[in-house]
């Protein structure tokens, strides 16, 4: 009788759609030039393990050349994955889209979910770094402002977070 009862509850919950009220992705959308600042501090922040390691060596006066051990690497992927994976799925956002204010949002304005995440940032970039980074200034050309990753991966990036009524 209680599992019925906790299924009956449950089902009700996962039927209850989010309704958004007044999305625009247009008039939301978030500059090309912020959009450039958000990547350039996650790529900021992702040489910052291996370049501090190297740094720090110098400065500690090993001598010789200074190599960037294995450990290092791990981190660094670490923080790739969570950064582009992880934080974008609870989030909706990167550390640097965090610094800017922007948000990854579906076209519909919902909060994207797993698979969106790994079409966006994982086949959506795939296939910018294939054309060597031209889907990156497709959001400049483009009156939506979506880049190439975005139409791949069926999203927009906002400038704001969402907030509740």
């Amino acid at each position: 009788m209680a599992s019925a009862a906790t299924r009956a509850i449950s089902t009700n919950k996962a039927s209850e759609a989010e309704k958004i009220i007044n999305f625009s992705p247009d008039r939301l959308r978030a500059p090309f030039s912020l959009r450039c600042a958000a990547l350039s501090i996650d790529y900021i922040l992702l040489l910052v393990f291996p370049v501090g390691w190297l740094a720090a060596g110098r400065l500690l006066g090993e001598s010789g050349t200074v190599a960037i051990g294995t450990t290092i690497w791990v981190i660094g992927i670490l923080f790739l994955l969570a950064n582009f994976l992880v934080l974008p799925l609870f989030r909706g956002q990167t550390v640097g889209k965090m610094l800017t204010g922007l948000t990854i949002l579906n076209i519909d304005g919902t909060d994207i979910g797993f698979t969106t995440v790994l079409r966006r940032n994982v086949l959506g970039y795939f296939a910018t770094i294939l054309t060597l980074g031209l889907g990156f200034l497709i959001a400049a050309v483009n009156s939506s402002g979506r880049a190439l990753h975005d139409l791949i991966g069926g999203t927009v990036v906002v400038r704001g977070r969402k907030t509740q009524l």
